[in-house]
């Protein structure tokens, strides 16, 4: 196991932006940014041994710079949509960017967490992240603490340790946005990759707006139901009013047997490169994004990325969690650490 760090550029400020490599003994290698605490690439050996990136990214710092699509980015400190950009805790209302209709998604595009550089301290296997935040910054309480923890194990798995703190109740929902493409990035639609969630459920939403209805429907019987193996572009487009919403999925699903305890809630494969990929979160959802707003994106080796070139696995609380009963509870605080794993499993 090995760390490497590099320098990949400067930000707009003329502070250095790096590049960690982290490596196993197996080929597998992760190369994260304290730009946006982002995953820029995921090489993994495919059947034949060729080394395949499986991580959708650019090549040079400029692309991060706008990065509208949130390419391999930790979104923070909350990810997905809040109605109407406004939540109330313990009666005080706090008022978020609208950035997305009349909503907030991913809470600021061009001063979230994605944009700033973190604080980075290299371990033997990992790169701890750590971030700042004031109270009031980007309309948020408390002063906060946020560490992001990378690590890559011998078995392929890159886990993402999440840990937060505050001084005062606030509105902690983070996740990391990493497209995937087990064929390679470059290499054309998912349609072909086999997915299983396990996942008996999820959380429609009212319109295009992507604002849950409150509902957790059951899965069966409508093209959301992955819970026997099937490609992902089988169903896709599908005479369903939920996915003629967003063009496709781009859906919280609810994690089968969630009680806090790490789960597996997904496994995809590859029938072109063999690579599989296993995934894993401590959280009660997570949003199966299926690219559909990819548009001439000029990504890493001169490739373009089109529409579901790669598909998202975004752990979660689920989204407008704070303004919607019966969902799970998304406020932390001095009594309460926010505290979560995700894990991305590589194999062939």
């Amino acid at each position: 196991m090995a760390v490497k760090r590099e320098l990949f550029g400067e930000d707009l400020n003329g502070a250095p932006i790096y590049e960690y490599h982290l490596t196993n003994e197996a080929g597998v290698e992760a190369v994260v940014l304290n730009f946006g605490c982002t995953i820029k690439n995921i090489f993994v050996p495919d059947k034949d041994g060729n080394r395949v990136d499986v991580a959708l990214g650019y090549d040079d710092v400029n692309g991060y710079f706008g990065n509208d699509c949130f390419l391999g980015a930790t979104v923070g400190p909350t990810a997905n949509r809040i109605a109407n950009a406004r939540y109330s805790i313990d009666g005080k209302e706090f008022i978020l960017p609208i950035n997305d209709g009349p909503n907030n998604l991913h809470t600021d595009m061009n001063n979230g967490f994605h944009k700033r550089i973190w604080d980075a301290e290299e371990g033997d296997s990992s790169v701890k992240f750590t971030l700042k935040a004031e109270d009031g910054d980007l309309g948020f309480s408390g002063n906060r603490v946020f560490e992001l923890t990378y690590t890559l194990k011998e078995d392929g798995s890159l886990e993402l340790h999440y840990h937060a703190t505050s001084d005062a109740k606030t509105l902690m929902n983070l996740t990391n946005h990493v497209y995937f493409n087990l064929d390679g990035q470059g290499s054309g639609n998912c349609y072909d990759q086999v997915m299983t969630l396990n996942a008996s459920c999820y959380t429609p939403v009212i319109d295009s707006a992507s604002i849950p209805t409150g509902e957790i429907a059951p899965v069966e019987g409508t093209p959301f139901d992955f819970r026997t193996a099937k490609p992902i572009g089988r169903d896709i487009d599908a005479d369903n009013e939920q996915l003629k919403f967003v063009g496709g999925y781009d859906h919280n699903w609810v994690v089968d047997g969630y009680d806090g305890t790490l789960k597996k809630f997904c496994e995809v494969s590859s029938p072109r490169t063999g690579i599989k990929m296993e995934c894993f979160t401590s959280l009660p959802g997570f949003q199966f994004y299926s690219g559909n707003f990819l548009k001439d994106v000029q990504g890493k080796g001169g490739n373009v990325y089109g529409k579901r070139d790669g598909f998202c696995l975004e752990t979660q609380v689920y989204p407008n969690s704070i303004n919607q009963a019966g969902f799970p509870d998304c406020v932390y605080g001095p009594d309460r650490e926010y505290d979560n794993v995700t894990v991305y499993r590589f194999s062939k």
